[in-house]
This record gives structure tokens, C-alpha cells and sequence, in this order.
């Protein structure tokens, strides 16, 4: 019972962490576009003529 101790605030705060870094990657939109990049790879649009 003296483990429980130690792995409940670890894992408490593991979870917290996890949470934080969910929020920041929605903040900085890292998921603002998910589609554009599976269908723009397939594309030969920029091929010849990179994107500034």
C-alpha cells in the first residue's frame, strides 16, 4: 500500500502533462488542416515549382 503513494501523484501527474501538451498543440494548430496534407502529397502541382 505505500507504492500507491508514490504512483498516484505520478500518474496524476503524467496525466496533467499529457493534458497540457494536448492543449498547447490545439493552440498552435496542429490540426487546422489534416486532410490538406494527405491530398496535397498526391498533388504534382508543386513539383516543378516548389512553394515559396
Amino acid at each position: 500500500m505505500d507504492i500507491l503513494v508514490w504512483l498516484i501523484p505520478i500518474s496524476l501527474f503524467l496525466g496533467g502533462l499529457g493534458l497540457v501538451a494536448f492543449i498547447w498543440t490545439v493552440r498552435s494548430d496542429q490540426y487546422e488542416d489534416p486532410d490538406g496534407t494527405s491530398q496535397r502529397i498526391l498533388s504534382d502541382q508543386w513539383d516543378e515549382h516548389p512553394k515559396p
